[in-house]
């Protein structure tokens, strides 16, 4: 059928789930921001996210591997709440590296060590055989005394050799 002004009408057309093409229509396209792994992360939580990010995972699938729920993962990366300490090996695992600064004296790497196993400042004091107030004592101001100093070194590289056997040499010194 045709009408006045060259209008047609169509009937047959079928535009099978397209958009025509209307000229001189404003129009604003919307599409998913790429995710952005370009930042240098200041927090556990941003570690979680950048590396999330680059292996291309969801929250949840992040949360599979971490061996935890979906929201705890959400929280560490909004900064709502901190890892806590046993699931720090898990993190770093999943990270690939330590996301802590290079420990340099005894005490920073004593505190690494048990932040690597997972170890509160009670269960690390029970480890050495020492009163917990003692260990975080040691963790923020030193360790003072060159004899706990030796004993805390042989600890730590025992430890690296393997737990039983730093549990049973470190007793002997203390």
């Amino acid at each position: 059928m045709q009408f006045p002004f060259g209008f047609y009408l169509a009937t047959s057309v079928h535009l099978h789930g397209r958009i025509a093409f209307l000229p001189y229509t404003p129009m604003t396209l919307k599409g998913l921001k790429p995710n952005d792994t370009d930042f240098e992360p200041r927090s556990l939580g941003e570690h979680v996210r950048k590396r999330r990010l680059e292996l291309r995972l969801s929250q949840q699938e992040a949360a599979k591997r971490l061996g935890l729920s979906w929201r705890t993962v959400f929280n560490w990366e909004n900064g709502k709440t901190k890892p806590a300490v046993e699931s720090i090996p898990a993190i770093i695992g999943f990270l690939g590296y330590d996301p802590f600064q290079e420990a340099a004296s005894l005490s920073e790497r004593l505190a690494a060590r048990r932040r690597a196993n997972g170890w509160t400042i009670k269960r690390a004091a029970e480890q050495l055989g020492v009163d917990e107030g003692t260990w975080g004592r040691w963790e923020k101001t030193g360790i003072p005394w060159k004899r706990h100093q030796e004993i805390v070194q042989t600890f730590l590289e025992e430890l690296s050799r393997g737990p039983a056997r730093a549990l049973r040499n470190s007793r002997q010194g203390l």
